[in-house]
């Protein structure tokens, strides 16, 4: 969903209108859950180019780390540019930099570098990496991946009426799973972490972090580790009710807020000029 430097502050709005059932206004249409659903994942999945803000709120061990960050993207190939309140940019295209991303860090030494992506320095301190960002965790959230053997967690997704996000009529999707914990897996053969999330619809982040493991690494065979058995105890999602696409989406877990995501500014499948994912764009500072 969201990359680097804490992609994706979500504003009281967004607790106020989707923390309560009581806030949620009556459905204007009736759509059963597998209707909300199989529109959502049916826009995210037609998505051509994505440009909007993000305003984001993860947990990084204990405490809460936010951003705001300007995306586009064009999807077939994939390709992404990035901007937050910081400043810094990254720029990362399918086929070019030898796989690295481009990342002006906008303070001392004031030059750019190569970094991987999915390499321990870009994922620090983050749950998403740039590959994911926008709503790249969203649809395998729902339906769970294709090497989940339990899909129970996916199962409990419901539409649960209607609300309003800053202007805009959305859907409520929620998703309550109380048998969230962490489960002992031992590996019998390496496998990489993000072999392992998969395996658990859990998502890197906290796989990571309750393993002390870094980003991209291999786990041996025959290591224990702790992993969530899903995405999360409760998440809620408001989708805008035009577009089919996510406003707010936030994951609690047994700690409490995982992550809460805003999107704004959305604009899908307006073509996006080739030369606004290049180095060289005006206003870049690659």
């Amino acid at each position: 969903m969201i990359s680097i430097f804490r992609l994706s502050a979500v504003a009281a709005l967004a607790a106020a209108t989707v923390a309560t059932s009581a806030a949620a206004l009556a459905p204007s249409e009736k759509l059963s859950t597998d209707q909300v659903i199989s529109r959502l994942s049916t826009a995210i999945t037609n998505l051509k180019t994505l440009r909007c803000t993000v305003r984001a709120q993860e947990r990084i061990e204990g405490s809460y780390q936010k951003a705001h960050t300007q995306m586009k993207m064009a999807f077939s190939p994939y390709k992404v540019y990035l901007r937050n309140q910081k400043g810094v940019e990254v720029l990362w295209v399918t086929g070019q930099n030898n796989g690295d991303a481009w990342v002006y860090p906008n303070s001392f030494p004031y030059v750019t570098l190569n970094l991987d992506p999915l390499g321990a320095l870009m994922r620090k301190s983050q749950h998403h990496s740039a590959l994911d960002a926008g709503y790249g965790t969203i649809a395998e959230m729902l339906h769970g991946s294709s090497q989940r053997l339990d899909h129970t967690f996916e199962k409990t997704f419901r539409y649960s009426g209607d609300t309003t996000i800053a202007g805009r009529p959305a859907y409520i999707l929620r998703a309550s799973y109380p048998q969230f914990r962490y489960v002992a897996y031992k590996t019998t053969k390496p496998e990489t972490v993000t072999a392992i999330s998969d395996k658990f619809g859990c998502g890197e982040y906290r796989i990571l972090e309750r393993n002390d493991l870094s980003a991209g690494a291999t786990v041996p065979a025959g290591r224990t580790l702790q992993v969530p058995n899903a995405y999360g105890r409760r998440i809620v999602m408001c989708i805008d009710q035009k577009l089919m696409l996510p406003l707010v989406v936030q994951v609690h877990d047994d700690k409490g807020l995982f992550e809460k995501f805003e999107f704004s500014d959305i604009v899908a499948n307006q073509p996006i000029p080739a030369a606004e994912f290049t180095k060289d764009f005006k206003g870049y500072k690659f």
